[in-house]
């Protein structure tokens, strides 16, 4: 887990390392890995769009609302379903309270909470073009870190560390001339093949190790 730091100068040195190891793994990318990095959001956003009925808002609130532990094709399934059954279901029930109160026509960002990953996924995906919001999970800590964190605890959840990474992905998309978001997506698409390498070397007989 990343150490956090009241030092300024020390803090500063490492979101510039995070910044270089980010332009670094953007740099991998094949592309194939940049153009899907590049799509995704504008991708996620007429999906939120056409499930539900034309209104983005609510597809990208209910989308984000029902995100948290899932993959990106169970989360879009339970999205979906959620649209068509009038109701959410297949997840937490804090999570499917959230879902049916922006189904009912609530606010998403007053319905997500305070949770920074959460809120961030919702900005992307109803604005691809927003030039602040960043998605920070668990594939883009490990590829601001480079380092494959596997099922460890990366403590993304305390906003210092998760605003440090930000950052870092926003300093690098400055230099690289493209939006953090995109940024991120790209990166995440590379990370995640990285990931399913890592899993497969590290996986004997189901028992995940580091």
């Amino acid at each position: 887990m990343i150490e956090l730091t009241k030092d300024a100068d020390i803090r500063s040195a490492m979101i510039e390392r995070f910044a270089q190891n980010i332009i670094t793994r953007y740099g991998q990318a094949t592309i194939e890995q940049r153009i899907a990095g590049e799509r995704w959001y504008t991708t996620a956003n007429q999906i939120a769009q056409m499930i539900a009925g034309g209104d983005v808002v609510k597809g990208a609130g209910v989308i984000a609302a029902l995100s948290a532990n899932k993959s990106w094709t169970e989360n879009l399934k339970i999205a979906t379903m959620a649209f068509k059954d009038g109701s959410a279901s297949k997840h937490v029930r804090t999570q499917i309270v959230k879902a049916n109160a922006i189904l009912s026509g609530a606010n998403p960002p007053e319905v997500l909470g305070n949770g920074l990953k959460t809120q961030n996924f919702y900005r992307c995906i109803v604005d691809p073009t927003d030039a602040e919001a960043v998605c920070i999970d668990r594939h883009a800590h490990d590829v601001a870190v480079d380092e494959v964190y596997g099922n460890d605890d990366r403590g993304l959840s305390t906003a210092t560390r998760y605003n440090m990474i930000a950052d870092a992905y926003r300093i690098a998309a400055s230099r690289l001339g493209i939006l953090p978001m995109t940024l991120q997506a790209v990166t995440w698409v590379v990370q995640v093949e990285i990931y399913s390498n890592w899993t497969a070397r590290h996986t004997s007989n189901g028992n995940a190790e580091r």
